[in-house]
């Protein structure tokens, strides 16, 4: 893809503005288990080197430049290794910086590009649209902090092994301690900046208590779609589900690499066995077309545990399939293939 420092561009200059970015945060200093995720921004690029913007993909029926939207890689974020306070605010800051930029199609360049930012946008204006590649999840909050001046409450489709929404009074009694990525939602619906009709997908998690599923909806708001669930209701009514528990309100997707099997991604920070396959999330995430998808990420990358760099291209192609449904309209119909009529 096109490269800029977006940061420091003219956001001016029509060749530095962009519809949807590609943003690295390179941050891991608040996982709680097998650190290396701030390589993953660098990892998941190298997993993309067999893609391409204009590589077509006949599932989806597209590929990301053909849906008309100007998409640029602006690299990482630079951000403190040593100072996670200074680093979530240097997250947010950069995040906020970017999505009040103009957008590039905002001018009317390519009419094939709808926007889907506008009716949602406290100011009723376009604004570009970013898919984020980790880090740990830590990173999302600083992403729904600065989310919410744009848009206000968001909900939220969080693929992942584990719920991320535990009591923060769990890993310590320090405000700073308490921010982890386990926590991080709990601390983000503390603050206001999501709605209560959010839903994770793949979840087979141990759980501290029983309790901690009645704090998840009570107090942060999600449902839980399990990872057996796909095996008892199949893949299309969970689809239906999170279509439905959505609605129309703008959602933000996050998915945790580690919502896949080991067997299909083992290059994680907390790996946990009998995961979905790279297959059933990619799927799973091509029927979210047509949702208002205000932003993405692909977290929790993790190369030094990585084999043959599988993870790495997992990620990749999921990010790609993120380009194409954020700007589709519907999720694409059944392939006309030679099973369509046998």
């Amino acid at each position: 893809m096109d490269y800029e420092r977006c940061l420091n561009a003219d956001p001016r200059d029509m060749t530095s503005r962009f519809d949807i970015a590609i943003l690295g945060m390179p941050f891991d200093i608040k996982t709680s288990y097998r650190p290396g995720a701030r390589f993953g921004p660098f990892a998941i690029r190298a997993g993309s080197r067999r893609l391409f913007e204009t590589s077509y993909d006949f599932n989806h029926g597209s590929s990301p430049h053909s849906l008309g939207g100007r998409i640029l890689d602006c690299g990482d974020v630079p951000v403190s290794n040593f100072d996670p306070a200074k680093a979530l605010d240097q997250m947010e800051t950069a995040y906020t910086t970017l999505i009040h930029r103009p957008v590039y199609n905002g001018t009317g360049i390519n009419a094939n590009y709808q926007d889907r930012t506008r009716t949602w946008a406290k100011d009723r204006n376009p604004h570009p649209r970013i898919v984020t590649l980790g880090g740990d999840h830590t990173i999302v909050l600083p992403i729904l902090r600065a989310l919410n001046g744009v848009y206000g409450h968001v909900s939220v489709i969080h693929f992942d092994a584990h719920l991320d929404t535990w009591d923060p009074r769990l890993f310590g009694n320090g405000s700073e301690e308490q921010i982890t990525h386990g926590s991080f939602f709990a601390i983000a619906a503390s603050e206001g900046l999501m709605s209560n009709n959010s839903v994770h997908a793949g979840i087979r998690t141990r759980l501290f208590t029983p309790n901690d599923l009645e704090y998840d909806i009570e107090n942060v708001g999600f449902q839980v779609v399990s990872t057996e669930d796909l095996d008892d209701y199949g893949l299309p009514k969970i689809l239906e589900y999170i279509r439905w528990r959505i609605g129309r309100s703008p959602v933000y997707l996050s998915v945790d690499i580690d919502v896949l099997d080991p067997s299909m991604a083992p290059g994680t920070g907390t790996p946990e066995v009998g995961g979905w396959t790279t297959r059933e999330v990619k799927r799973l995430i091509r029927g979210l077309a047509g949702l208002n998808i205000i932003g993405a990420d692909v977290v929790e990358v993790s190369p030094s545990y990585d084999h043959a760099d599988i993870t790495a291209i997992a990620a990749a192609d999921i990010v790609y399939d993120i380009l194409n449904v954020m700007q589709m309209d519907t999720p694409p119909a059944l392939r006309d293939g030679p099973l369509a009529s046998f």
